[in-house]
């Protein structure tokens, strides 16, 4: 067999692939490096080896050749396809690790610093060194541009020409990437879970409206980007998108805004209220209201714009959108918020307990709670304060922080990992804690307390139920929950009503008299009618006194009397009312003994 002549591109390599295995302690020796030659001039160097087709790079089976490819990929000797890669090569990451020794150091101590263990952040590094080998450069320099667009690829390539558990398994391990290599310095930008991206749909679906009317909408809907928050926007560009889809499928002859006439709307009415939900039921009068309410908002402001697309007519009217019901808000009693507060307390998940416990005791909305940062707790004085940031109505305010609150949170701070980057409070293996951690947080509280389920504004709810009944102020409540008129409070003052509390118990005591008066009177009292019997006294006798009511006022009544402003009696009864006092003492009837009391008690005073 001839001897391949030497090149010295490829010696070059064989050097340097010496010295990476000296590095790592591994075998450099003529047993290693000559294969790795002679195979290297039999395939043309790196760039030949570039150049063969995926059949051909895959058929490389030997050991030895293999762990040279591997090497020159890690390297950056060679490029790597995504589809090479995603038929195996599992040995890319050990001898990354090799290869790039300090920045996997770094790496496994950033993964272990924000929460995941050994096995799971050499997994994360094997898909970051596919991921590197794709973009071409070394994993410590990775960007968030090369770092989505590899990703992408090699998941694109996983699910081609791999098993769909293969690109789960990879989109796993490259979300918990993402936040490793976003603490460790790398990639910029917040790591947040990512949804499917349907621009390319929607632009599909808005090239089948009419131009005109698809300029006219999609114009709205960057109008109101420039006013609105980003979190409102995709309820109303999905909103006008399906009307002009309907309206492209039902009524071709509309081709633009100025075309649309009442009878198009009433038709439209009709079918998002026939419009199934994504379990295959019906909407429900808060989505059909939401819906409706968007497109006539939108056709309103059109009309009022003017411009050259512009409704002829109002279309749309307050009573086109549903009337929604107007519950009391949802809190649950004091025995429950007791029980709950309770199961947190002694719950062994640290973060439940403190959602728990701050929510029932702050009256912070869901998102205010998630949005605190870690400087987000200021001493003013003696006292501690919190700082709750911008939320749903756009404003902060500062809410007294109770000592045990303080407490909890510098226990959570304290085993906060440092290698964190974000100021967040609220977080887990490097990313920010969503809606769901909360609502799931609380669901496991309320079941171990025993409790069906318990929504964390239920407990926003609860705090303002409590404040009002135990007498605090409208004004205070409107402070502490951040309201930003009174009439979001006076919803509260419905459920516990102070005035009409304090007048109904004002005269529940005369109330209950009526119920605990003698049912009979003796049979020389009068009827209903209560003739007068004495006239010439302008009194009407009674079994225990007389009547002084007016003459010309009637009564209806006839077993009230001892608890009536009219009723006088004088000393000659007072024996029939001792004994009457004495029975309502026996039966217990506390009214009843109250009234003979009284009368008792005038009888002595107009005796002395």
């Amino acid at each position: 067999m001839a001897r391949l002549a030497r090149d010295p591109e490829v010696e070059a390599v064989i050097d340097a692939y010496r010295a990476d295995l000296i590095a790592a302690g591994h075998f450099a020796e003529n047993e290693v490096t000559s294969p790795a030659r002679a195979f290297l001039l039999r395939v043309g160097g790196p760039a030949g080896w570039s150049r063969l087709s995926l059949e051909q790079q895959c058929a490389v089976v030997g050991a030895r050749e293999s762990a040279l490819v591997t090497w020159m990929i890690t390297a950056g000797h060679v490029r790597a396809r995504p589809a090479f890669l995603a038929r195996g090569y599992q040995r890319l990451g050990q001898v990354a690790a090799w290869v790039h020794s300090d920045f996997h150091q770094r790496f496994m101590q950033v993964a272990a610093d924000v929460g995941f263990t050994p096995k799971v952040a050499e997994l994360q590094w094997w898909a970051v060194a596919k991921v590197a080998a794709v973009a071409g450069v070394a994993p410590g320099r990775l960007t968030r541009a090369t770092f989505d667009t590899a990703s992408r690829e090699l998941i694109e390539a996983v699910e081609r020409y791999g098993a769909r558990s293969g690109r789960i398994t990879l989109s796993t391990r490259l979300y918990g990437a993402e936040a490793t290599l976003y603490h460790a310095g790398v990639i910029d930008g917040e790591p947040r879970k990512r949804a499917p991206n349907q621009a390319a749909v929607r632009q599909q679906e808005w090239a089948r409206v009419p131009a005109r009317l698809a300029e006219t909408l999609q114009g709205y809907v960057e109008q109101m980007r420039v006013v609105l928050r980003p979190g409102s926007m995709p309820h109303i560009e999905r909103t006008l998108r399906e009307f002009a889809l309907w309206l492209s499928d039902e009524a071709p002859e509309v081709t633009a805004v100025r075309d649309l006439r009442r009878a198009h709307i009433e038709r439209y009415k009709r079918h998002v209220a026939q419009k199934p939900n994504l379990r295959g039921g019906r909407l429900s009068k808060r989505t059909i209201a939401g819906e409706l309410s968007t497109l006539r908002i939108c056709l309103e402001r059109l009309g009022e714009w003017d411009g050259e697309d512009a409704p002829a007519r109002t279309l749309m009217f307050p009573g086109d959108v549903p009337k929604l019901d107007d519950p009391l808000p949802r809190f649950i009693d004091d025995g429950a918020a007791k029980k709950l507060i309770q199961a947190a307390r002694v719950s062994e998940d640290p973060f439940a307990r403190l959602a728990v416990e701050f929510l029932a005791r702050t009256g912070l909305r869901r998102g205010e709670f998630l949005d605190l940062k870690i400087d987000s707790v200021v001493q003013i004085g003696a006292a501690y304060w919190l700082h709750v940031p911008l939320g749903k109505l756009r404003t902060d305010r500062y809410i007294p922080l109770h000592p045990q609150l303080k407490e909890l949170l510098d226990a959570w701070v304290a085993r906060r990992p440092a290698s964190l980057r974000e100021p967040w409070l609220f977080m887990d293996h490097g990313r920010r804690l969503g809606p769901e951690s909360v609502r799931q947080a609380l669901l496991k509280i309320a079941e171990q307390a025993g409790l069906g389920t318990v929504t964390p504004h239920q407990l926003r709810h609860t705090l303002a139920t409590q404040a009002i009944n135990r007498g605090m102020s409208l004004e205070a409540i409107a402070a502490l929950l951040g309201h930003k008129s009174m009439r979001m409070t006076m919803v509260y003052a419905k459920i516990a009503n102070r005035t009409v509390a304090d007048e109904y118990f004002k005269v529940s005591e005369q109330v209950e008299a009526l119920y605990d008066a003698p049912k009979q009177l003796p049979p020389d009292a009068e009827g209903s009618e209560m003739r007068k019997l004495r006239a010439e006294m302008h009194r009407r006798m009674l079994g225990n006194g007389y009547c002084a009511r007016p003459v010309g006022l009637d009564c209806h009544f006839e077993t009230i009397c001892e608890s009536c402003t009219y009723f006088q009696t004088t000393h000659e009864f007072k024996p029939t009312l001792e004994r009457q006092r004495d029975d309502a003492a026996d039966k217990g009837q506390v009214a009843r003994l109250k009234i003979f009391d009284g009368l008792l008690t005038r009888l002595e005073q107009q005796a002395s």
